[in-house]
């Protein structure tokens, strides 16, 4: 679903996580920090597209965006598309590869995440980030495991 509209996570997320009566706070501060626009959602399909400003105080010494604020940007984009589309889970693991910088006249990048799998407790999603131009400039993947909240109790 792509709209012309802003789209609400906090709302999509709270929507959906209200009768799991878990301590969340949504959104995460740390969104904030990376001030993310959701572009589209699409549930059926299992994306997530944000797009993120290119911010001075997350630039490296060599003036590109630091890698760091790059993988949390993608995590940031995964993290809420893995809560809309499975229980509650989290990240086992998160593998970026760095093909371009990102610099600021850019001006922003987005990142476009897909639930590829889904086997038991198993979650395997993959991220791409993009230049205004639609150029790749990161892929990452990542492994989620679904928490057992049964056996949390």
């Amino acid at each position: 679903m792509t709209s012309s509209q802003p789209i609400d996570l906090a709302k999509l997320l709270d929507d959906h996580l209200k009768d799991l009566n878990l301590p969340l706070q949504i959104p995460p501060p740390v969104l904030d920090v990376t001030r993310g626009e959701v572009v589209s959602y699409d549930g059926d399909g299992g994306c997530l597209e944000i797009r993120f400003p290119i911010q001075q105080a997350h630039l490296n010494p060599y003036g590109s965006v630091q890698g760091g604020m790059i993988a949390t940007a993608i995590d940031n984009t995964i993290g809420p598309l893995s809560m809309l589309v499975a229980p509650p889970n989290y990240t086992r693991h998160l593998t970026l590869k760095y093909r371009r910088p990102i610099v600021p006249n850019m001006n922003f990048f987005t990142i476009r995440a897909q639930l590829l799998e889904r086997q038991e407790r198993q979650l395997t999603f993959e991220a791409r980030v993009f230049d205004p131009q639609q150029r790749e400039l990161v892929r990452a993947t990542a492994q989620h495991w679904i928490v057992d909240l049964e056996r949390q109790k």
